[in-house]
């Protein structure tokens, strides 16, 4: 059982440390005195009194009693569930947790699973000399395993799995020459794997399992001795080196699972290999070569994981041998080609993962034949064409994910019989047009809808709502019209809802109050209109609220500031008016959040909410209204304003004079717009520009978004000779904040290397090259403009700052970011750094990867800025190691000083793994105190060496998932390794996150 499913029942270890630690100190002298006492006062029970015993035909006190209660006495047992262990008895046999033989009455087994147990596991237990089985599982032991277990003579069975066990693992359990069972998993032993362990007496041994550790090192070659090991279990440890050629003579081999360590090489292949083998898992680790054809030989194999590897070239012909296989997952790897039409032979296989990979072409229609299909991944591939009407039929499927390729065309129809089991679909970032997928609405069973980045068109189905299972729907940065159906209130499982960047209108209907499970609601980006509604204070579990760029009026309901759990809220770019509240969440909100509302006024924007005098109204029909009193009231349309013959004379001289002052400006704008236009020239192609244009300045704008007119530019490019409007300094220059003539909000980066930019034509290459870098986790490129003296870099703006920020220079009084979302940063980061790194053709690296190039938007979702700009520098690295990348200390790999090592994208990975440790732990990535200089990753890896890694946990985060948090610690000190081949690459790194994003998910 993996640590995320013990958690629940499994104290902090907090409470492990003080009973491992405290009570060793406080109550070692006790126990260690009381089991003295306990076992003279039994020897002189047995031995003393012996005589009188015997003449009272009294039975003697066994062996197995005395050293049972010696092991109780050094154990902590809170439940009580040990209280049938006395020292009345005389035998052990009716005791918990014990079984005896019924012929010798020595105690045979020893089961004690999962009670909560604490204390260390003492060597009284050597006493039992016909033990056979001794099973300790799940409970709290602490401490190091003790060798000397090994000297019991029939032990078959060694299970002290999801316990606290610390120290390394001793090389005395080889002596063990019966066991039959080992199984150390979920513990945090560390060190190497001792080879003694599998030395000549391993002939017995049939299941050893040390996964969940901290164990490094190499595997032992001596495991090709264990002749009769049919399974093996080294996963979640930090083991490196390559797989042994011993692990493929072993014959009996059924199971082998070697994922998530740092193995790298190709998979070894011998003459047999492993006929008899069902289960191969490998993922997760850096292997690489080609996938091996004799693969094709193990005709059993039901279960071949090589996911998140380096594997590449296209898959060998003879794994359509494999016909009993259930689960194919080669995701994340470099494999190329199309799926080959042996797949159809697997007439078994029930889940099958390709994701990540070069495969492209067609998806084939003869995925269609495999009638067990539940899962198929296709995602982030090169797949084109429609999708297989074939596939809609498969009517065992429950997860269809083809998301991130290029396929076009409608969303097929399934067939008259529906949509099966599907419960999740994901379509989104391909090149879909046509209405809504209507058929989705057959799918009783659909928890998962992902639309996003199509140019799916129509209205939303009521019929959406009738979903009672959905959770997740996202139709974002599509071309959606008309009002969201109000039945969605009935979706009463739904915990995302993402529908930003469409053209919906029409109000926000009050029935989405109903889905109190909601924690992200997104509309932004639209046309809606009328109040915000109040009912959406129901909603108790939201955390993200976003409904900005539309045209909501009204004020803001103060039933939000009720929302506790609201971490994120956007209403800028509305019409609303009136005190924004103060209570929750709006004390602490960003007034960012609040821009572009003329209406809106309160703290947050720091003005005052005063009351307004009521404007002069005369009514010639109320004969009461005298001219120069204030009206108490607004009266209707119909009223009427007299003013006198010298006031109209007063509004007719300024009209002239305003009139005036207008065709004066016009003639300057049309004298300005002559002359700009001799300064800039907008290319419209610009791979063909010609030499007066590069000589008189050039403006280049890529997005379809923006609006390229000179204008608009020089409006916007007032900003950058505006200190007001600096957002940002870094290496490479300073940023502005710029609203373009249409509207846009856009930064402008200022480049301050003017004397070390390449060419005009090498600076033109390279930024056309980012400008075609697009991904939802990268700050895109808009354009840009150069002379000889001055570089401009037009992005998108970002506006929630950088991640530095939020971590280290928050207000006291603000909340903290939660793990929650420090995860998801986390997570966007990685995926960012994936793109640059795995989805672009060359491959880009970032050179600066610090807190402060993540950027959030408004739904603080990470944006990764200044990707590869080192790229525009002739002499790239004499640069990284100048001044300009200074501030990256902390965050720089070694080989950056090493000019004997290449830079490579593992020098990113780097620094990202010290961001991890920044997001975990909110301490800077090097701290200088007043006689001492700390390192980050130095500080955290010293603490896991001593087994105390959760005390480096932000001290601001409480009630942290360990078992989310833990893993991501050991992940940031991987990543963090001094030798680049340890490190894993981005696309590991994603898929390891991917692992852990459901349980983050699923607690909200």
């Amino acid at each position: 059982m993996p640590k995320a499913q013990m958690a629940v029942s499994t104290p902090r270890r907090g409470g492990l440390t003080t009973a491992g630690g405290v009570l060793s100190d406080h109550l070692g002298k006790r126990v260690s005195f009381s089991c003295f006492i306990l076992t003279l006062v039994l020897v002189l029970a047995r031995g003393v009194s012996g005589g009188l015993m015997q003449r009272r035909n009294v039975p003697l006190i066994s062996d197995d009693v005395m050293a049972l209660l010696v092991f109780k006495a050094e154990i902590i047992d809170p439940n009580s569930v040990l209280h049938s262990w006395n020292d009345i008895d005389t035998s052990p046999c009716n005791w918990t947790g014990i079984t005896c033989s019924p012929i010798t009455g020595r105690v045979t087994d020893i089961y004690l699973v999962g009670l909560s147990l604490s204390g260390t596991i003492g060597r009284a237990l050597v006493k039992l000399e016909e033990l056979q089985t001794l099973s300790l599982a799940n409970n709290n032991f602490t401490g190091m395993l003790n060798g000397e277990l090994a000297q019991i003579p029939d032990l078959r069975v060694l299970n002290v799995s999801r316990n606290a066990l610390s120290g390394s693992v001793p090389a005395a359990l080889g002596s063990a020459n019966k066991l039959y069972i080992l199984d150390l998993s979920e513990n945090e032993l560390s060190g190497p794997l001792p080879p003694e362990v599998f030395s000549f007496n391993c002939q017995s041994l049939h299941y050893v399992s040390v996964s969940g550790n901290q164990l490094e090192g190499s595997i032992p070659a001596s495991i090709g001795s264990c002749l009769e090991v049919q399974s093996l279990n080294f996963s979640s440890n930090l083991l490196s080196g390559t797989i042994p050629d011993g692990i493929w003579a072993l014959e009996s081999l059924q199971d082998i699972d070697l994922s998530f360590n740092a193995l790298t090489g190709p998979i070894p292949v011998g003459v047999g290999f492993l006929k008899n083998l069902t289960s191969l898992r490998l993922q997760s680790n850096n292997l690489s070569g080609v996938v091996p054809a004799e693969l094709g030989n193990c005709l059993p194999l039901q279960h071949l994981n090589l996911n998140n590897n380096s594997f590449s070239g296209e898959l060998p012909i003879q794994l359509g041998n494999l016909k009993s296989l259930i689960t194919l997952n080669l995701g994340a790897n470099f494999l190329a080609g199309s799926i080959p039409s042996w797949v159809v032979n697997m007439t078994a296989i029930r889940e099958l993962n390709l994701a990540g990979n070069g495969f492209s072409e067609q998806i084939p229609n003869f995925i269609g034949a495999l009638n067990q299909l539940s899962l198929i991944d296709l995602s982030f591939n090169n797949f084109s064409g429609a999708i297989p009407v074939e596939i809609m039929s498969l009517q065992s499927l429950e997860y269809m994910h083809l998301a991130h390729n290029s396929l076009t065309g409608g969303i097929p129809d399934f067939p008259s019989s529906g949509c099966g089991s599907l419960r999740s679909i994901d379509l989104s970032g391909n090149l879909f047009d046509g209405p809504f997928p209507v058929q989705i609405l057959s799918c009783s069973s659909m928890e998962y809808v992902g639309l996003a980045g199509n140019s799916l068109s129509s209205s939303i189905p009521r019929e959406l709502g009738y979903l009672s299972g959905l959770q997740f729907l996202d139709v974002s940065s599509n071309q959606f019209t008309g009002p969201i159906p109000d039945s969605l209130g009935n979706a009463t499982e739904i915990r995302v809802l993402r529908m930003q960047r469409n053209d919906l209108s029409g109000p926000i209907p009050a029935q989405l109050g109903n889905a109190t499970l909601l924690i992200e609601l997104n509309v932004a980006d639209n046309n809606f209109s009328g109040p915000i509604p109040k009912e959406l204070g129901q909603l108790t579990n939201l955390e993200v609220l976003d409904l900005s760029y539309n045209s909501f009026s009204g004020m803001i309901p103060g039933e939000l500031g009720s929302l506790t759990n609201l971490m994120v809220i956007n209403v800028s770019h509305n019409s609303l008016e009136g005190p924004i509240p103060t209570s929750g969440i709006f004390s602490q909100i960003n007034s960012s959040a609040f821009e572009e509302n003329t209406g809106l006024c309160g703290a947050a924007l720091n003005l005052s909410c005063g009351t307004f005098p009521n404007p002069m109204i005369i009514d010639p029909n109320d004969p009461n209204s005298i001219p120069g009193t204030l009206s108490p009231f607004l009266r209707s349309k119909r009223s009427q304003t007299i003013l006198s013959v010298s006031a109209i004379t007063a509004i007719s001289a300024a009209a002239a004079i305003a009139l005036g002052v207008i065709m004066v400006t016009l003639l300057n704008m049309y004298a300005q717009t002559r002359r700009r236009s001799n300064i800039f020239n907008i290319d419209s192609d610009p791979q063909s520009p010609s030499a007066a244009e590069m000589a008189m300045g050039k403006l280049v704008m890529f997005t379809r978004r923006s609006d390229p007119k000179s204008d608009d530019w020089m409006a916007s490019a007032h900003a950058i000779l505006n200190k007001d409007c600096e957002i940002g300094r870094g290496g490479f220059g300073t940023v502005f904040k710029a609203i373009l003539a249409h509207g846009e909000t856009v930064a402008v980066k200022k480049l301050m290397v003017q004397s070390l930019v390449k060419s005009q034509d090498e600076f033109e290459k390279v930024v056309h090259m980012l400008g075609n870098v697009k991904h939802p986790n990268l700050v895109g490129l808009q354009g840009y403009y150069w002379t000889d003296q001055l570089q401009l870099l037009v992005y998108d703006y970002v506006p929630n700052g950088n991640l530095y920020s939020q971590l280290h220079e928050r207000r006291e009084d603000e909340p903290p970011l939660s793990w929650r979302l420090r995860f998801r940063i986390a997570l966007g980061t990685a995926l960012g750094l994936a793109h640059l790194h795995h989805g672009c053709a060359p491959s880009l690296i970032h050179y600066d990867v610090k807190s402060s190039n993540i950027l959030l938007d408004d739904e603080y979702e990470a944006r990764i800025s200044d990707y590869s700009l080192a790229k525009l520098l002739p002499k790239l690295d004499t640069y990284v190691m100048s001044s300009k990348m200074q501030s990256a200390l902390g965050y720089m790999a070694p080989e950056f000083a090493c000019q004997s090592l290449k830079i490579t994208e593992k020098c990113d990975v780097y620094g990202y793994g010290v961001l991890l440790l920044e997001l975990v732990t909110g301490r800077r990535p090097v701290e200088y105190m007043e006689d001492d200089v700390v390192i980050l990753c130095d500080y955290v890896r010293a603490l896991l060496d001593e087994g105390r890694a959760l005390s480096c946990v932000d001290s601001r985060l409480v009630n942290f998932p360990e078992d989310e948090v833990l893993p991501i610690i050991k992940l940031g000190l991987i990543c963090t390794s001094q030798v680049p081949s340890n490190r894993p690459s981005m696309a590991e790194v994603v898929q390891i996150l991917e692992l852990i994003r459901p349980l983050v998910e699923s607690r909200g």
